[in-house]
């Protein structure tokens, strides 16, 4: 009985055993299946989020966002054809190219002396009674200003003040009590931030589009004199100028101003004035009308490797003083040719285009601090700022060829020093570049003065000769090169 017993008990595992495992399986399956649906779940739940804080923002947002429209008077041209929305500074502004000149396809327009265009753009309202920033190029010669709200409610808007070097323009619509756009702070902004670009593309009213930012300190893009762009991949189309950039906390930190393309249409770059410089110079241009900038009375250049190399300083440890200008607030100050400035008013110093916005920026008559390198030593200078001012073939008589370098130079005579503006100045005037040489490649053209070499004056052809003599086949020629007024530093590599 026993064997039987256990023998049944056998029979009954062996039954039993096989829907155990099944049982067990299908368990496994269903916890690996929850995890998998929770996790779904839970990116659809966050992506809602994402989509419930875009929409936010852009409730908060759309109602200080403005609508203008301007009637502008302009030149027409004898063979103008159909005028763009957007005016004529649409296709230098967004596509790169000229305004198009008349096809025979296009339909000619008798000659008129002027003509009237409809040009659009945006703008925020950032004051409860009723001033608004936008884009200089948007109201530049206005003659009428509309300003629509969200609301539909319009207004006739008065342009206070436009400043053509940085495109910052402040406009003014009689009315009280009006929503306001809160300024973040753009100094905080971080790369890969969240951004969100509010306008009016093509006319399509309070369009909102979304991106990151894609880069900070953009200096070198050639839209305006003071560059220090927020590029974004928001979607910025013609239309969106003067509109604000906004980050998640509903805040402008920007200006929407330009876009890259090749087409004319969205590639995924756009370019927006940080709000902290758009503030100072709207503050500006509403206490004075215009823009008081500050003034050092420097050429500045980056410190390039090359350059670097040449001065025994680590690469992009500051900005290359080139030319002091005589009586200037720099050269009081002791600011000398060849000094490095690192530091300013107490913060590092590494490309030319951010610091001369911050010089920019400073009020005329306030100290501050300079440190510069010289000859390899820190030294820091207290320097007063300035208010920035308002603003042929040569003969190969005397001349000295140079197949080192591919250039021709001459002495500077007083006739020529007269003729080229370089009067009370010395050196060697290059009358000649070799093409494909590494005067060529480097930019060198007939006409440029070359006043030091391996940081040494040179008064005559032969001092020239001596000192590009002196540096190895293999090395680097330091030039103080000058043209026009304007003076500054070349690295040559001879190989």
């Amino acid at each position: 009985m026993k064997y039987e017993h256990t023998s049944r008990t056998a029979t009954l595992l062996k039954i039993k055993f096989p829907m155990a495992v099944i049982l067990a399986a299908m368990l496994a399956a269903l916890g690996t299946f929850a995890p998998a649906a929770h996790a779904q779940d839970q990116a659809i739940q966050s992506l809602r989020e994402t989509g419930k804080a875009f929409a936010w923002v852009a409730k908060k947002v759309s109602p200080a966002v403005v609508f203008i429209q301007v009637e502008k008077s302009v030149q027409r041209s004898p063979m103008q054809g159909f005028p763009t929305p957007f005016g004529d500074d649409f296709f230098r502004r967004f596509f790169g190219i000229p305004a198009p000149q008349g096809q025979p396809h296009q339909f000619q327009a008798p000659a008129q002396p002027q003509r009237k265009i409809v040009a659009q753009g945006s703008g925020f309202i950032f004051t409860p009674d009723g001033y608004i920033m936008t884009n200089n190029h948007v109201v530049a010669d206005a003659d009428k200003v509309t300003v629509r709200l969200e609301d539909g409610r319009e207004f006739k808007g008065k342009v206070v003040g436009a400043d053509p070097h940085s495109d910052v323009a402040v406009v003014k619509i009689d009315a009280k009590n009006l929503p306001v756009l809160p300024l973040g702070d753009s100094d905080k902004l971080e790369v890969g931030e969240w951004v969100i670009a509010v306008g009016n593309p093509f006319g399509l009213s309070h369009t909102i589009t979304a991106g990151i930012v894609s880069a900070k300190g953009r200096s070198s893009v050639g839209i305006t004199d003071y560059e220090n762009f927020i590029q974004t991949d928001a979607a910025i189309n013609p239309g969106n100028s003067g509109g604000p950039l906004v980050n998640l906390d509903a805040q402008a930190v920007g200006i929407n101003t330009a876009i890259f393309s090749r087409s004319g249409g969205y590639m995924g770059i756009g370019f927006a004035i940080p709000i902290n410089m758009a503030k100072a110079i709207a503050d500006q241009l509403i206490k004075h009308g215009t823009v008081i900038r500050g003034y050092l009375g420097i050429a500045i250049q980056d410190l390039t490797p090359e350059l670097a190399k040449s001065f025994k300083l680590k690469p992009e440890s500051g900005v290359l003083i080139a030319q002091v200008t005589k009586n200037s607030p720099a050269e009081k100050a002791g600011l000398k040719r060849g000094d490095v400035i690192v530091e300013f008013d107490g913060k590092p110093v590494t490309k030319a285009g951010p610091f001369r916005n911050r010089v920019a920026l400073k009020t005329p008559g306030s100290q501050t601090q300079i440190k510069v390198l010289r000859d390899g030593k820190a030294k820091t200078l207290t320097v007063v700022i300035g208010k920035l001012p308002e603003k042929g073939v040569l003969a190969s008589k005397s001349s000295q060829q140079l197949s080192k370098l591919g250039i021709t130079v001459q002495a500077l005579t007083p006739e020529l020093a007269k003729q080229l503006g370089y009067e009370g100045l010395s050196g060697v005037v290059i009358a000649q570049v070799d093409p494909g040489s590494v005067a060529a490649m480097a930019g060198l053209q007939p006409g440029i003065l070359i006043e030091e070499v391996n940081r040494v004056p040179v008064k005559s052809i032969d001092d020239f000769q001596r000192a590009v003599k002196k540096t190895p086949p293999h090395g680097t020629l330091l030039l103080l090169i000058r043209k026009g007024a304007n003076s500054k530093y070349l690295a040559l590599q001879l190989d």
